[in-house]
């Protein structure tokens, strides 16, 4: 598995259905990318000016929202994964 260092976290991208509830099937070109993940693991935290480590604010689990365009993208075993700064984390799902 990946471990994140520091501030980043590793999300498990969550694909949006492929199907309209009216049954029409929508195209890879015309999706939109997805913005929503499942945390896999999660970095020690960034550095503070006296040597503290800041606690996250996520943990493994979580479902989040992340910024359009943030991130790494990586695929192990045929699984999309996505590499950001906790920064790119814009709210959790509850």
């Amino acid at each position: 598995m990946i471990k994140p260092l520091a501030d980043r976290i590793v999300i498990k991208v969550i694909e949006d259905t492929e199907q309209t509830s009216g049954g029409i099937f929508i195209p890879d070109s015309a999706k939109e990318k997805p913005q929503k993940g499942e945390v896999v693991a999660v970095g020690a935290g960034k550095m503070n000016d006296k040597g503290e480590r800041e606690p996250m604010d996520v943990k493994v689990g979580d479902i989040v929202l992340y910024a359009k365009y943030a991130g790494t993208d990586i695929k192990m075993d045929g699984t999309e994964y996505k590499i950001l700064s906790i920064k790119d984390a814009l709210a959790i799902i509850e």
